[in-house]
């Protein structure tokens, strides 16, 4: 693996430059657009960079000012971050679908004067704030449809931009090449916002060099080079987005392609066929249950052979071999089908993946290893070896720069997770204290707790304050248990309950497209989801499926009593983080009075709400919850929990 000379080409915008001028026709991006790849060279890449700095040098950036980002991923937020590196100032990326208060926050707290928004409906998102965005001056949008019905001086269209950078750069040929000499790789240059548990996320600040070196590590033991593609799916605001659409792309200058739409985004892929993936626990949970989905509508044959397949490739998967009668009868054409045939290495990260998740697409012939790290740790810094993947680890840290220590521990070894290497974050910015919390003496206080296995890799139990305790003295991981519910193709979240309480009791989310496709086919006539989610049959099938999780469980962790909740859990009404974590303490506080009805032993729970939509739109829900109570069952192959 040949790299550039990383102490020279400290910044992104030095390696930009270096990779336009050694290897200019080369494609460094592409973007799906109306049914068509664009292809974007790093001669045009670089351009469009210089063009987007000079435009905000006339818009009156100067150093250490904050530039934000809101959109979809696309090549423009990557050369627009870049861009903002270029003038030594700092890129702020905004979630697209981060609620009107958080978009507030974080542009008036980082006194955001510009921001480059990707089309109509991120427009529309900041001209509805008005007043509550009293720093931002101007609006930079890529996509012009829909654009010509507004009026608001702050609106900028890109091309504009990029002419007023293009005339700048006409005048003084040599200022841009003079602003990159002088970028530091020692400087922040990025603020990413940490997922959390408030409503006001902190942000870390990330030194570009920091960046570089560290995917550098990374890349050490998980290589990646020119000739492989990517595909770029998660939100570009989230550090491990950060870390491969931007750092590993311009480092390893690996290709990074970006969808045309979140609902086009499986056959995009498959046309790119990439050679590396990184989703997210819930995509991964999401196409296993896609897969199963769909075998309840293929023929008995074609059912029978799926079976035959996944029972003989798991059984390989546990002697650690591969099954070519599997791979003949079903893998090979079902990794086509999902565009993962040329996959070299693929990853997991942002939250555990559930044990039966992980062993299914390792089944399949899927390259997947486990990641984990913190926005503060520059996202990563333990993965899984090509030849040491166990599906209970995070695997081992990157090299010997990267130091990983349990303290406190119990008895059974179980303690805080602490890490530090030469390239993690500067501090919160704006807030030291918050920085003092974290980081002691150096070393970062994740707040997760775990152990080292045998080998020496490190197992992730769940966060420390949501280890919990039964009345009776049983410690268990809510997380542990939800992830194998969530194996399950018809449930999209559940959150286990029962510390301090007799018994453990689920609150169960089911997959509404996977469950109406169940309901057709099995003629159940419902409406809503909140009308399926109560039907009887659908409260039968799910209890199925809990007894089958009970049955791999030691009997203090098994589920007592259940019920299928009457909407989906959802980040915009503060359920779960961006990176669809549970925030147990929202979950406890706003279904207080349902918890305690099923712990009071009610059968029956009567429901009458009202629920936010995206659009503003509210829907009043009445309606029943039923409470399963479930027969003991008897434990097949007990997994107990480490805790």
């Amino acid at each position: 693996m040949n790299l550039p000379d990383l102490a020279v080409n400290d910044t992104l915008a030095k390696l930009v430059t270096l990779h336009a001028r050694e290897h200019g026709d080369e494609i460094a991006m592409r973007e799906k657009d109306f049914g068509i790849w664009r292809t974007f060279t790093w001669s045009q890449v670089h351009a469009r960079i210089r063009a987007f700095a000079l435009g905000m040098t006339k818009l009156g950036v100067v150093p250490g000012e904050v530039v934000g980002l809101l959109g979809d991923n696309r090549p423009d937020w990557v050369m627009g971050e870049v861009a903002t590196h270029a003038l030594r100032g700092y890129s702020l990326g905004i979630y697209r679908d981060a609620l009107d208060e958080e978009v507030a926050y974080l542009i008036t707290y980082a006194d955001v004067k510009v921001v480059f928004a990707e089309d109509e409906e991120q427009v529309d998102k900041l001209l509805n704030l008005a007043e509550r965005l009293p720093t931002l001056k101007h609006i930079v949008y890529s996509d012009p449809r829909g654009m010509r019905k507004y009026t608001d001086p702050r609106l900028l269209p890109a091309t504009e931009l990029v002419a007023m950078g293009e005339a700048l750069h006409a005048q003084q040929p040599d200022l841009y090449e003079r602003m990159v000499a002088a970028t530091r790789g020692d400087e922040v240059a990025i603020l990413c916002t940490t997922s959390g548990t408030t409503s006001n996320p902190k942000m870390a600040m990330l030194p570009a060099g920091n960046l570089i070196r560290h995917v550098a590590s990374y890349l050490s033991v998980d290589p990646k080079g020119p000739e492989d593609e990517y595909v770029s799916v998660l939100p570009m605001s989230w550090i491990m987005e950060q870390v491969y659409a931007v750092g590993m792309g311009m480092v390893s200058r690996m290709r990074v392609n970006f969808v045309e739409e979140a609902e086009t985004m499986m056959h995009d892929f498959r046309e790119i066929g990439p050679s590396f993936v990184l989703f997210a626990p819930r995509l991964w949970e999401a196409i296993a249950a896609d897969v199963r989905a769909r075998m309840m509508d293929a023929s008995p044959f074609k059912q029978k052979m799926f079976e035959l397949g996944m029972k003989l490739g798991l059984e390989a998967l546990a002697k650690g071999e591969r099954s070519a009668i599997a791979d003949h009868i079903l893998f090979k054409a079902l990794r086509d089908r999902l565009g993962f045939t040329n996959l070299k290495s693929a990853a997991t990260g942002g939250a555990a993946l559930g044990p039966d998740t992980f062993k299914f697409f390792q089944a399949l012939g899927v390259p997947l290893r486990q990641i984990y790290g913190q926005t503060e740790t520059m996202g990563a810094y333990t993965v899984h070896r090509a030849d040491d993947v166990d599906f209970d680890t995070v695997g081992l840290p990157f090299d010997a720069g990267v130091q990983v220590k349990v303290i406190d521990p119990d008895h059974n070894g179980v303690g805080e997770i602490v890490t530090t290497h030469p390239n993690m974050f500067a501090g919160y910015y704006r807030n030291e204290n918050a920085t003092v919390a974290d980081v002691r003496d150096g070393w970062m206080h994740t707040g997760d707790a775990g152990y080292f296995n045998t080998k020496g890799h490190l197992v992730i139990i769940d966060r420390i304050k949501d280890i919990a305790t039964t009345a009776k003295g049983d410690r268990f991981s809510p997380q542990y248990i939800e992830n194998k519910l969530k194996f399950s193709p018809y449930v999209a979240e559940a959150v286990i309950l029962g510390d301090k309480r007799d018994h453990l009791s689920a609150m169960i989310c089911i997959r509404l497209s996977i469950l109406s496709k169940w309901a057709e086919k099995n003629r159940i006539a419902f409406t809503t989801y909140a009308d399926l989610s109560s039907r009887p049959e659908v409260y039968e099938l799910l209890r199925s499926e809990v007894e089958r999780v009970n049955a791999t469980l030691p009997e203090a962790q098994r589920i007592a009593k259940f019920l299928l909740l009457y909407k989906e859990l959802d980040a915009d009404d503060g359920e779960l983080t961006r990176t669809r974590k549970v925030r147990r303490s929202v979950i406890g506080e706003k279904y207080g009075t349902i918890i305690e009805a099923m712990y009071a032993g009610q059968p029956k729970i009567d429901v009458d709400t009202m629920i936010s939509f995206q659009d503003g739109t509210k829907q009043r829900i009445r309606t029943t919850l039923t409470v399963i109570d479930l027969v003991p069952v008897k434990a097949k192959t007990p997994q107990p929990v480490a805790a």
